[in-house]
């Protein structure tokens, strides 16, 4: 019989890339996602300042969308609230946790969502 597959983040020390947070950490520097309407974003954590109404911080992930030439920002998109907690630090760590794989879901919904609002 084989051994159990552990994922690398149950190894004791060790920091797994394929979450957001391990990715900042590992590498020093956001992931970059191409997005559904094939632009380069990269993608980081947005906490709020203060506490909302019902006295939790909400965490989101803010998405930098690059020009063609990838040397310059030229726009973003950012999700709703993807953790909610009662100190800043709890709901940027619970961020932190996306798989990238959610990440880029997130980045696909929310460059979706940005298609169906109007312009102003």
């Amino acid at each position: 019989m084989g051994r159990a597959h552990r994922p690398p983040d149950d190894r004791v020390g060790v920091i797994s890339d394929e979450t957001l947070g391990g990715y900042l950490a590992v590498h020093g520097r956001p992931p970059a996602f191409t997005g559904s309407d094939g632009r380069a974003y990269s993608a980081d954590i947005f906490v709020d300042k203060d506490p909302g109404a019902d006295g939790t911080f909400g965490a989101a992930v803010f998405f930098v969308r690059w020009s063609e030439d990838g040397e310059r920002p030229d726009g973003h998109v950012e999700t709703e609230y993807v953790a909610c907690a009662m100190t800043a630090a709890e709901a940027r760590s619970a961020a932190r946790a996306l798989p990238l794989r959610d990440v880029k879901r997130l980045l696909d919904l929310a460059i979706a969502s940005s298609n169906d609002r109007p312009e102003w």
